[in-house]
């Protein structure tokens, strides 16, 4: 979900629209998302007009494939609009409990379009801007891409189907990537199977001039495919996380996050130790209790179905702005911006493991 960006937003319809662009340019339905002051982060009128636009160019026989985009020059989407749903329960309302629902249906929604979708991936994408890229059948990066998933840095987990595409990330990489919250460039998106193709970003308006001349054939996925082959690479040199893999692989195998740090801080695999130490600093300052239901819902995702890890992600939501440090950590990093999040628990020593347990409650029984 998260962005740690936001704005009040608008109410007025006529300016929502706008916050989609949406245009059909030789059989491609062009969608850009067009709040690059935010950047990009989304809102509920948002996904609904997204959901919309895909609904009605997934019946078009005019339209052969999707480009999703964001305006600006910094972000694809750099999550949701954190700001409103926290206003939202503050106040009593029930948006937060809407926007999960509609947002996660659009993500499936792309996981299971009809047409091929070619994300354009340029700048950040966080969040639930990775809800909306990684169904997309063709997933580019640029070196400007940020990539993470960092919802455990404001008490929340990393949702919008991160606990089915993270768990499927090679080794631990994916259980290190949605523990830690850290960002990712090109080369390890690329090595992570969580991008598709690189491009330089001053090559995007080429590749947009290519789109527009593009020959039809009869499997509009091979069409795309090829054009990108004539421009962009799918693997790039000296992926960082490549060398960290010994390392990642060992410590976040470990049976939980209090085990983890204090591994990472006794223990030195290969020549990582610089690494682990900052690793372990940067988890002792996330959400003890995030970071260990994000730990059990990854773990589990590696088992479910994509529809069934959303029906988890769904299930902790309902609980989450009650029980969990969303609200807390919003506060702390958004609001009165002091940076002193009170988590609870405090720290990890205090991590209860039947805390944790409980949040699945229930969702055990529903026979998944």
């Amino acid at each position: 979900m998260t962005a740690q960006v936001s704005s009040k937003g608008t109410s007025s319809m006529d300016a929502t629209q706008n916050e989609v662009l949406a245009e059909v340019r030789n059989h491609i339905g062009h969608l850009t998302l067009n709040r690059p002051a935010g950047l990009n982060a989304i809102t509920l009128d948002m996904v609904r007009n997204l959901q919309r636009q895909l609904d009605a160019w997934a019946l078009d026989p005019h339209v052969h494939a999707v480009v999703l985009r964001g305006a600006g020059e910094k972000a694809f989407c750099a999550g949701g609009d954190i700001r409103s749903l926290y206003d939202s329960f503050k106040n009593g309302d029930t948006l937060h409990e809407d926007f999960f629902v509609e947002e996660y249906a659009l993500d499936l929604a792309i996981h299971h379009y009809r047409k091929p979708v070619l994300a354009l991936m340029d700048g950040f994408v966080l969040g639930g801007g990775m809800g909306l890229v990684q169904g997309a059948d063709l997933r580019l990066v640029t070196e400007k891409s940020r990539l993470a998933m960092p919802e455990v840095a404001i008490g929340y987990f990393p949702d919008v189907g991160g606990s089915h595409f993270l768990p499927r990330v090679p080794g631990e990489l994916g259980i290190y990537l949605g523990v830690s919250g850290v960002q990712i460039r090109a080369a390890d998106a690329l090595y992570c199977g969580l991008a598709d193709w690189y491009l330089e970003s001053d090559k995007l308006g080429i590749l947009d001039e290519q789109l527009d001349q593009l020959e039809w054939h009869e499997t509009p996925l091979k069409d795309l495919q090829g054009l990108l082959s004539k421009l962009a690479v799918q693997q790039l040199p000296a992926a960082p996380l490549a060398a960290l893999r010994p390392a990642i692989d060992h410590f976040f195998a470990l049976p939980d996050v209090p085990g983890i740090v204090e591994q990472l801080r006794e223990v030195t695999v290969a020549d990582s130790h610089e690494w682990a130490t900052t690793t372990a600093d940067l988890l002792q300052s996330r959400s003890p209790l995030a970071m260990g239901v994000t730990l059990e819902m990854l773990r589990r995702g590696r088992h479910l179905s994509l529809e069934d890890c959303f029906a988890l992600e769904l299930h902790l939501d309902r609980q989450w702005f009650e029980r969990g440090d969303l609200i807390e950590g919003v506060r702390a990093l958004l609001i009165d911006k002091d940076k002193k999040p009170r988590w609870n628990p405090p720290t990890l020593q205090a991590l209860d493991a039947e805390h944790v347990a409980s949040f699945f409650t229930g969702f055990d029984q529903r026979g998944s």
